[in-house]
């Protein structure tokens, strides 16, 4: 069972716990739900002994983060209250997942705290005028962070992405809750697509039925709908030139670097995709996300 797969199955669990509730007979609710703490407590403990264990021979603790860095092992550890990192540490690596993906575009991220599962965060940047507002930038944080946290209850964002909108009497709050329909819902907007271009070129892919065109500069990838917000020609077969993407159309330049800003007209910009690393050459993007 692949992680995608052990996703769907998390939730499935969870619809099911739900319905449990809605059972019209008191006694098969309160049988049922007996059951499946029964067998939970079974597994916790049987869990427990196997860490025991394993933590008696692990020096160095490789094992134990290389069981943590496993996302359905790493779910069971925290469901059972198993699991070796601290929340915040947890948190901040997550944070650190997402950092080059906001950096790109204009913007970053800082840990303000963590209190009783509440994770209070700061929005930095100045992506003026950028289609890739907080509502991106939203869906890539909470993904990232439900991804090793599943124990954080809400996110707080202080600042917005786009400082033109930026209300002058204080910092705008972004809250995320961070609910079981929200988890599933952005989980499914998530899709895994493999073979990355190389440096200096780009590719076009369908993904979930729409284009995105991708491109890398040096180590670093992007993401972006292929419509030229000039004319709105396809950008597809557009060459890449010293980190601008240029429109075979109207010659409109947009730097892919810098939020896919074009230098000449800073009211133009491509619309950027959310993209996540997944590793061995995969990565996570959100075609559904609205910009």
């Amino acid at each position: 069972m692949d992680d995608d797969g052990a996703r769907d199955r998390v939730a499935r669990v969870e619809a099911l716990l739900e319905e449990l509730d809605t059972l019209a007979d008191p006694v098969a609710r309160d049988k049922a739900t007996e059951v499946v703490q029964a067998v939970l407590e079974l597994y916790g403990a049987g869990l427990e002994r196997m860490v025991e264990e394993v933590a008696s021979r692990d020096s160095d603790g490789a094992i134990a983060m290389a069981l943590a860095d496993d996302e359905l092992v790493s779910h069971l550890l925290f469901l059972h209250d198993l699991h070796p990192v601290p929340l915040e540490a947890r948190v901040r690596g997550a944070l650190e997942s997402v950092r080059p993906y906001m950096e790109s575009h204009g913007g970053n991220v800082e840990l303000v705290d963590v209190d009783d599962g509440i994770v209070r965060l700061r929005l930095e940047g100045s992506c003026d005028g950028c289609p890739s507002s907080a509502s991106t930038m939203k869906l890539a944080i909470e993904e990232a962070i439900h991804k090793v946290a599943p124990d954080v209850v809400e996110i707080e964002a202080e600042g917005v992405v786009e400082v033109a909108h930026r209300p002058h009497d204080g910092p705008a709050l972004l809250q995320i809750e961070v609910s079981d329909s929200l988890r599933r819902k952005n989980g499914s907007a998530w899709t895994t697509v493999d073979d990355m271009p190389e440096g200096g070129a780009s590719i076009l892919k369908e993904v979930s039925g729409e284009p995105v065109l991708f491109m890398r500069l040096k180590k670093s990838l992007y993401a972006y709908r292929p419509e030229c917000p000039s004319c709105a020609g396809s950008l597809a077969d557009a060459p890449l030139t010293d980190g601008h993407l240029v429109c075979g159309g109207c010659g409109q330049r947009y730097d892919v670097s810098r939020a896919g800003r074009s230098p000449e007209d800073p009211t133009l910009n491509l619309e950027p995709v959310p993209l996540l690393h997944e590793g061995d050459g995969r990565v996570k993007v959100a075609v559904g996300a609205a910009a």
